[in-house]
């Protein structure tokens, strides 16, 4: 059974998807998970990894291996499960974007840090979004991006997938396409 799962597990697609932190914490005073500790407008990009980490493929086996990380105006790039406590800065405008990158060089982590995964979505503001486009250090193919119109032609040139940004940050509609999306990659290996 354990040599199973383990294989059954290596096998899945890996599927990473990035948000950006929020200015509503459950518990400033508390230690939580990254992905525990960030509410608000975060809550929808949540509820996506909740679902595709619950998916089930047609097997009614597990569908993808999901991770979550959190681009964050304090420590940088988080792992959802690192543990962090709140914190007052929050990054909301372009210049904020920018100075945080400076300090944390998030965009070069997160690009690098997409190498090993099949497939990422990206569900961050229009001027980060422009952040990683500048570096242009994602591989061809790489990307669903929940981003502004303004970048449709760029995704496309990319061979990325474009998503119009409705909702807080996904939108019901993109998270079914983006479901679809992860279901028909993830069934094509079988």
């Amino acid at each position: 059974m354990g040599e199973q799962f383990y294989t059954d597990m290596k096998s899945l697609k890996r599927i990473l998807v990035v948000t950006n932190d929020s200015t509503v914490f459950k518990d400033k005073k508390k230690l939580l998970s990254a992905f525990e500790m960030f509410e608000g407008r975060m809550t929808e990009v949540k509820n996506l990894v909740a679902r595709l980490d619950t998916a089930k493929n047609s097997r009614g086996s597990k569908l993808c291996d999901v991770s979550f990380g959190v681009i964050s105006a304090r420590y940088g790039f988080l792992p959802a499960n690192y543990m962090v406590t709140g914190y007052d800065e929050v990054m909301d405008s372009k210049e904020s974007y920018i100075e945080v990158n400076e300090r944390k060089q998030y965009v070069e982590q997160v690009s690098y840090l997409t190498r090993p995964f099949d497939k990422v979505i990206f569900c961050i503001p229009k001027e980060m979004f422009r952040l990683f486009l500048e570096a242009d250090q994602i591989w061809e193919g790489k990307l669903i991006a929940v981003t502004n119109p303004e970048f449709k032609d760029e995704c496309e040139k990319r061979k990325w997938t474009y998503l119009e940004r409705k909702g807080a940050r996904v939108g019901d509609n993109n998270a079914d396409t983006i479901e679809k999306l992860i279901r028909e990659l993830c069934e094509q290996q079988n």
